[in-house]
């Protein structure tokens, strides 16, 4: 199992047009084979930060998500609207 956590940088006063594409995105990224959990989540500190946080079976299936048609459609959408490129790790569960 992988967990993958994606720190969003977005642009002043853009939060809710990426929220708007991140709905469609987690709703329909939910329904692939091996996705455990998706979802967005807003900081309490800096509300133009979003993390999307997600859990995957295995890379196999992540691989198949960043390659899937509303991935490739939405992303490049909701980078219009950040500041700079977001942090992303990856991650494995170890115990």
């Amino acid at each position: 199992m992988i967990k993958i956590i994606a720190k969003n940088f977005v642009k002043q006063g853009k939060v809710e047009q990426v929220l708007v594409l991140a709905k469609e995105l987690v709703q329909e990224t939910l329904k692939e084979n091996g996705c455990i959990s998706y979802g967005m989540y807003q900081s309490e500190s800096d509300e133009n930060v979003l993390t999307m946080i997600e859990q995957w079976e295995n890379k196999d299936v992540l691989k198949a998500h960043m390659a899937s048609e509303h991935f490739k459609r939405i992303v490049p959408l909701m980078n219009e609207f950040m500041d700079k490129k977001a942090e992303m790790d990856i991650y494995k569960k170890v115990i």
